[in-house]
C-alpha cells in the first residue's frame, strides 16, 4: 500500500517543554488515521508541523511524497487543513466564502463557481448557500470549514495518488447529529480515495473512523495499531454465558473449574437471571475454547461478548505514571 505520510524520529520543543520525543507515524493512502491524546499531548503540534505550518527541531516528515522543509510549496498544494475552530468569516455567505477561496487559490472564474456548486451540494448546504454564517448551525459552519479547505487544496496530484485532509478535532462542540454528519462526511470522503489524518478528543469518533489509531502521551507513542488491536492491550475481556435453569449453568460451571470469574443468579421481579462469565480476550479461538469444554447438560440460552473499549485504552495508555511504549504489530 502507498505511505501517504511518513513521520521518522520527530522532535519538538517550546522552551525547556518536549512536546515531541521522537515520535514515528507512518499513514497509508486512503485511510482514516486518527491521533489521540491527552490536551496537551502535542497532537495539534503534529498537524502543523505536517501542514508546514511549524517547523520540527529535528526529525523527517513527508506528506504526499513531499518533505515539509524542503518541499513544503509542494505539500500545500497537496493538502488540505481543517482546524480546531472553524476558519469562516461570518458576515459572509456559504457562497461567498467558499468563492473567496476559490478566488485566493486562482482557480480561473468558471471553474470556480463549479467548483463551489459542487461544494455545496455535496455538504449539502446548497439551500442556504445565499445566508450569511449568523444563520448557520455550529455543524453547518463546520461542514462549510471542511468544504473550504476543498475549494483547491487537496485536490492536486501528487505521488500518492490521493489527497490528504487533515482534520484537529473536527467535531468539538458539536451535537451528536452534527457529528454522525461529519462521520458521514468523512467515510464518503475516504471512498473518494483521500487520506484522513484526524484528531480527536473524541474515543467514539475514533473507534468508528479509524483503520489505525496513535495514542500520544508524554512526548511518545504510548502504542499504535488498529483499534481491535489496541483493545486488546487492556485487560477486561469477558464471555457471558446465559441459561435458563439453575441445573444448566451449575452443569456448565463443573465443566469451566477454574475458569469462571463471576457468576450472577438474579430472580428479581420473577425475571430469572442465571449466568457464568469468564475472563476472556473475546476472540473466536479463545470462545471456540470455552464452547468445546461444555457437554449437552449445559444448555446455553446465549452468548454476549464483552470488551474493552477505547475509552479504557486511552485512560490505561495515557497514566502519566507509566512509561511503557508499546506497538502492535500490523
Amino acid at each position: 500500500m502507498t505511505t501517504a505520510i511518513e513521520i521518522e524520529r520527530l522532535r519538538k520543543s517550546f522552551g525547556d517543554k518536549t512536546v515531541l520525543d521522537g515520535i514515528d507515524i507512518t499513514v497509508d493512502a486512503g485511510t482514516v488515521f486518527a491521533l489521540l491524546g491527552p490536551n496537551g499531548a502535542g497532537k495539534t503540534t503534529v498537524v502543523h508541523i505536517c501542514s508546514t505550518l511549524l517547523r520540527q527541531d529535528a526529525g523527517t516528515v513527508r506528506v504526499a511524497g513531499y518533505d515539509v522543509v524542503t518541499q513544503s510549496d509542494s505539500v500545500r498544494g497537496a493538502i488540505g487543513l481543517t482546524g480546531q475552530f472553524a476558519a469562516v468569516d461570518s458576515l459572509l455567505t456559504g457562497r461567498e466564502n467558499l468563492q473567496l477561496m476559490a478566488d485566493l487559490r486562482h482557480l480561473p472564474r468558471k471553474a470556480g463557481r463549479a467548483r463551489v456548486d459542487e461544494l455545496l451540494e455535496r455538504f449539502d448546504l446548497s439551500d442556504a448557500a445565499n445566508k450569511t454564517l449568523a444563520n448557520y448551525s455550529g455543524g453547518m459552519r463546520r461542514r462549510l470549514d471542511l468544504a473550504m479547505t476543498l475549494v483547491g487544496g487537496g485536490t492536486g496530484e501528487s505521488p500518492t495518488g490521493t489527497s490528504i485532509i487533515f482534520l484537529d478535532e473536527p467535531t468539538t462542540g458539536l451535537d451528536p447529529r452534527s457529528r454522525a454528519s461529519m462521520w458521514e462526511i468523512v467515510r464518503n470522503l475516504v471512498n473518494d480515495g483521500m487520506t484522513i489524518f484526524l484528531t480527536t478528543q473524541y474515543l467514539e469518533e475514533a473507534d468508528q473512523l479509524a483503520d489505525q489509531i496513535a495514542v500520544l502521551n508524554n512526548g511518545r507513542i504510548a502504542a499504535q495499531g488498529s483499534p481491535a488491536d489496541l483493545k486488546k492491550l487492556v485487560p477486561g475481556g469477558h464471555v457471558r454465558l446465559g441459561f435458563s435453569d439453575s441445573d444448566a449453568r451449575d452443569a456448565a460451571r463443573r465443566q469451566l473449574t477454574g475458569l469462571v470469574s463471576r457468576q450472577e443468579d438474579d430472580s428479581s421481579e420473577g425475571d430469572a437471571s442465571l449466568s457464568l462469565t469468564i475472563d476472556s480476550d473475546g476472540s473466536f479461538g479463545s470462545v471456540k475454547a470455552i464452547i468445546d469444554r461444555l457437554d449437552a447438560t449445559a444448555r446455553i440460552e446465549d452468548v454476549s461478548i464483552g470488551t474493552p473499549n477505547l475509552d479504557d485504552v486511552f485512560f490505561a495508555l495515557t497514566d502519566s505514571t507509566s512509561t511503557a511504549t508499546q506497538e502492535v504489530s500490523q
